[in-house]
């Protein structure tokens, strides 16, 4: 498979500083090596996506804090998502915050919706990101890039690259949740996405869990895009992270889910986002991120 690398150094969607840094955390953790072990092509996107520093911006609405400068790196995003996709390869976005999903998801509705594919997206994560500048307790947009992708919040965020909604919120899953706003339970209710938590995990384990995301998100479509954020998995296993939530999937949860994604062969685009190394221990969360990303990609046990 060719995979087309993107460093997307984005820090603007939340509060703490640090996951500008993501990207070259998981360089350092080995991911571009793994990948080419695996028997991939790594292509380097040729354009480098530069994003302006926190400090030198101002925020703007406090209920959709840096919302000028998040678009603007968002919109150069899809443009490169979309060109990868066009050329045959297998976008991977490394992240910076969740709120550069905006601008992935923007590319890949395109390609879709061009080569009329049906697609869905598998969104891991402790939050499901589900919030609009009404319903946010902080404005900040990392929490709002999976309701604005499926047509709900900010016009500059919904009509990112192209007017309206660009995921169908009956074709999204999010997996992994232990922390939802009140608000943004009835946002996610009222879409239509379809909501695994970790109560589900603990009642019927990963592996029916895993399952039966692959199962609703199969009968509907044949493309999947993973977004992976880190905080899905609990903070003992991935302690560098922005807003840790305790009671996350453990380690091998999330290989199972990943092999379980990896061997249904839907899976044609992928994010991980959300590392952040100041707050991490010795690069500890980066290089459990790579791993998982590895059992996405095609690494088995045997």
């Amino acid at each position: 498979m060719r995979i087309r690398l993107f460093d997307v150094p984005m820090d603007f969607g939340a509060n703490l500083r640090g996951v500008d840094m993501g990207p070259t955390a998981l360089r350092r953790a080995g991911l571009k090596e793994a990948l080419v072990r695996l028997g991939h092509t790594v292509e380097e996107e040729p354009r480098l996506l530069r994003v302006a520093i926190a400090e030198h911006a101002q925020p703007g609405d406090p209920s959709v804090r840096f919302l000028d400068v998040i678009t603007q790196g968002c919109r150069r995003l899809a443009e490169h998502v979309e060109q990868a996709c066009t050329d045959g390869s297998f976008p991977l976005v490394l992240g910076g915050d969740h709120s550069i999903a905006v601008g992935t998801l923007a590319g890949l509705s395109a390609f879709h919706k061009k080569k009329k594919h049906s697609w869905g997206t598998l969104w891991i994560d402790a939050h499901a990101d589900f919030n609009t500048p009404e319903t946010s307790p902080s404005g900040n947009v990392h929490g709002m890039s999976l309701a604005a992708s499926c047509g709900w919040g900010h016009p500059a965020l919904k009509d990112l690259y192209s007017r309206g909604r660009k995921l169908d919120p009956a074709n999204a899953v999010v997996l992994g949740a232990r922390n939802l706003d009140p608000g943004e339970k009835e946002n996610l209710k009222k879409a239509g996405v379809k909501v695994l938590t970790m109560a589900d995990i603990d009642r019927e384990g990963i592996a029916a869990i895993a399952d039966q995301a692959l199962r609703y998100l199969a009968g509907r479509v044949d493309e999947i895009h993973v977004s992976f954020d880190v905080d899905s998995l609990d903070p003992e296993t991935a302690p560098g992270v922005g807003t840790p939530v305790p009671g996350g999937m453990t380690f091998r949860e999330l290989h199972l889910l990943m092999e379980t994604l990896s061997a249904s062969g839907r899976v044609t685009s992928a994010e991980v986002v959300e590392v952040n190394p100041v707050l991490d221990v010795r690069n500890q969360t980066a290089r459990v991120a790579v791993a998982m990303i590895e059992s996405l990609l095609g690494a088995t046990i045997l």
